[in-house]
């Protein structure tokens, strides 16, 4: 496994297994989501070196000396390194309505074969999946592979954030967002190749009263569409498809609104009535056929999507501007970017979305940025396929 690592963040741990090197990277600054054209951050080549042989029984190995920290506090490159390890697989094998179980089936011996010892364990709740991390976390496995939907990418990488071990993703679910906005491709079998023989790579996540969230989190609108389809799928025995079509035309026809304040640093407080608040880990875009997809996933900032005030015609033209890529012209739809953000509401407790999972969590609502805090596994080619111009006035760090 090559591995091209970004500094870890404040709350990660160094490796004792590298020396430190730093490098340069730029992040942007302004609250304007719409001045800049994001890019990806590259994924870094390594070098080769030969593993310590390893110590006898009873004894510890000598750690390298910790290198000197770098002169600027965050955002510098880890240095690069490259260990053999085991790799422990978790997989939802209902992910995407069971649509991958032959290929789970027909692909066993390469799993087997990539996971070189660690454990496979197929899991069917949260529970489970939790209990198969920890496992592999006690198992000194230093790279998790998380099968699954979005949730369960996201449900694992919980358990990786500021940690010195590695994520794989293999897209099973539906949607496979995270998967997508980190270039991967979707076929499991091409998956399954960029974990035996991808690179690493740090990327930002976001957080909400410390629950960690890859893609976005929502207030209002959705969570209630979410919550209703699955009453309408354990009740009705309906699909995930038809029964979110009637719960979203429930929701409409409610159409809830949430009267919240939003606090961030170095603003006043700002009051708004709305039917959704949209949290993003990073810039998405809002405008053309590729909305809801994001360029980059190491820029250190959220962003927030509202619509103030706004009817149920109302959100149809909003819809429309977007598609013809004319939403920033909407008087009735605010976007700003921030590392952090504090919701109030009336309400002391709130159905909030996570990566397509809703809860309740107590308010107020504690967002924030967690800079480079996952490491992935990515192509080699990260940053370089699909990457964008950065601001030339962006500043390194």
């Amino acid at each position: 496994m090559r591995s091209a690592a970004a500094a870890p963040p404040k709350e990660g741990r160094r490796s004792a297994d590298c020396r430190q090197r730093p490098s340069r990277s730029t992040r942007f600054t302004g609250p304007a989501l719409g001045d800049r054209v994001r890019a990806r951050r590259p994924c870094r080549t390594l070098r080769d070196h030969t593993p310590a042989a390893p110590s006898a029984p009873g004894t510890e190995r000598d750690a390298l000396p910790a290198a000197e920290p770098p002169a600027t506090p965050a955002r510098a490159p880890d240095a690069p390194r490259r260990d053999p390890e085991r790799r422990a697989f978790v997989i939802n094998a209902n992910a995407g309505g069971g649509a991958h179980r032959g290929w789970l089936s027909s692909a066993g011996e390469a799993i087997a074969r990539v996971a070189g010892g660690g454990a496979v364990t197929l899991v069917a709740d949260g529970d489970a999946l939790d209990a198969a991390v920890d496992a592999a976390l006690a198992n000194g496995c230093r790279c998790i592979v998380a099968g699954g939907g979005d949730g369960t990418i996201s449900g694992v990488a919980a358990k990786l954030v500021g940690r010195d071990v590695v994520l794989g993703v293999l897209p099973l679910g539906t949607l496979n967002h995270f998967a997508k906005d980190l270039g991967l491709p979707l076929d499991p079998d091409a998956a399954l190749t960029v974990v035996e023989a991808g690179c690493a790579t740090r990327v930002d996540v976001g957080e909400v009263n410390g629950r960690v969230f890859l893609n976005n989190s929502s207030l209002g609108l959705y969570p209630a569409i979410v919550r209703h389809r699955e009453r309408q799928q354990e009740r009705l025995g309906w699909g995930k498809w038809p029964a979110f079509a009637w719960a979203t035309l429930a929701a409409l026809r409610r159409y809830p609104f949430l009267d919240v304040r939003l606090r961030t640093d170095g603003a006043p407080p700002e009051a708004l009535r709305t039917p959704f608040v949209f949290i993003g880990n990073n810039a998405y875009r809002m405008e053309g056929m590729q909305i809801g997809t994001r360029d980059g996933l190491a820029d250190g900032l959220l962003s927030l999507y509202m619509a103030q005030r706004t009817g149920r015609w109302g959100l149809i033209r909003l819809a429309l501007h977007a598609l013809f890529r004319r939403l920033e012209q909407a008087d009735d739809f605010r976007m700003l970017s921030t590392p952090e953000v504090t919701i109030e509401t009336r309400h002391r407790r709130v159905p909030v979305a996570t990566d397509g999972e809703v809860t309740l969590l107590e308010a107020p609502l504690r967002y924030r940025i967690r800079p480079l805090a996952l490491q992935v596994l990515v192509a080699d080619d990260y940053g370089r396929s699909r990457a964008g111009t950065r601001d030339s006035s962006a500043g390194g760090v």
